[in-house]
């Protein structure tokens, strides 16, 4: 068996050095690899990276010229990694390498992802109480109950590493997807350590990507194999409220003689049979494209097996 590490790295120039010699200090007698990915780092990270991978030679580093973002990184990673278990965590140590055996253990009974729980969490409490609103909405949206989505903290066995495509900042909700694709899931109560260097690399604006986020998974994950239920389902709602207002005016003007020129409610109803049509629209050409692609990817293997 062979583990691969995955490990972005953002400025993290003071911590690598020792980060390194921790997690050798903790890996089982198997053989291993260790990916620093520099996302674009602005300090000696990726010198201090060299000087590393020149003492070990199981060291595979890799560079991005800008900063492209955690996800990238990890994408970048899985990619490259050729590992059995792949495993993940951050470069600030507040992962505690000691954890790894722990993380094998519950991988051997049969999981294909396990993802770290910091449930002592080192972080002011400005971190704390949105993780836990975001964890709980996160929950109930997949239900996939887990205490800590957005741990990077996991391990991985190969296959589920490797169907992952992660972009933005879809990284937080690797759990879901993972499990989205049939693997199972569960997760480990982990050490949490304060950050002993630099500063944390994420602000406020995070809780607004993050909901942007929740919405793009939610569809890739329930909704990708058939649009039409997610807008088709709205666009009847919609334009059947529509049409109830549309014929309750109409009732009133015929039977009632009442005017409908000031009636707001007359244009709420078309804008609702608008809006609902539209939506019918957006799912049926959605479906449209779903089937199109399975037709070139079907004709593509038909081709593979002829050949």
């Amino acid at each position: 068996m062979k583990l691969s590490f995955v490990i972005p790295v953002y400025n993290e120039e003071e911590s690598l050095k020792e980060l390194h010699k921790k997690i050798i200090e903790n890996i089982p007698n198997t053989s291993y690899e260790i990916i620093f990915i520099d996302d674009g780092s602005t300090d000696n990270s990726q010198a201090i990276i060299e000087e590393i991978a020149n003492q070990d030679p199981n060291i595979k580093p890799i560079r991005f010229r800008t900063n492209f973002g955690k996800a990238a990184a990890l994408q970048a990673g899985f990619d490259k990694a050729q590992g059995d278990i792949i495993f993940t965590m951050d470069a600030d140590l507040q992962d505690d390498p000691k954890e790894i055996p722990r993380f094998l253990e519950k991988i051997d009974e049969g999981y294909d992802l396990v993802s770290g729980w910091k449930k002592k969490r080192k972080d002011p409490i400005t971190k704390r109480l949105p993780s836990k609103i975001f964890n709980l909405i996160t929950s109930m949206v997949f239900h996939l109950r887990l205490h800590d989505y957005n741990c990077g903290y996991k391990a991985y066995r190969k296959e589920a590493a490797k169907s992952l495509n992660i972009y933005g900042e879809l990284y937080r909700y690797i759990p879901a997807i993972v499990w989205s694709k049939g693997f199972s899931v569960t997760e480990i109560i982990v050490t949490h350590h304060k950050r002993k260097f630099g500063k944390s690399k994420y602000g406020a604006s995070r809780l607004v990507r993050g909901f942007l986020d929740l919405l793009t998974v939610t569809m890739i994950t329930k909704y990708q194999r058939s649009p039409l239920y997610l807008f088709g389902a709205s666009g009847l709602i919609i334009s059947a409220i529509g049409f109830i207002i549309s014929i309750w005016l109409a009732v009133e003007k015929f039977f009632f003689g009442m005017s409908l020129s000031n009636r707001p409610l007359l244009f709420l109803g078309i804008l609702l049979i608008v809006v609902g049509v539209q939506l019918i629209s957006l799912g049926l050409l959605g479906e449209m494209i779903v089937y199109s692609s399975r037709q070139r990817r079907n004709r593509f293997e038909n081709k593979k097996d002829k050949n």
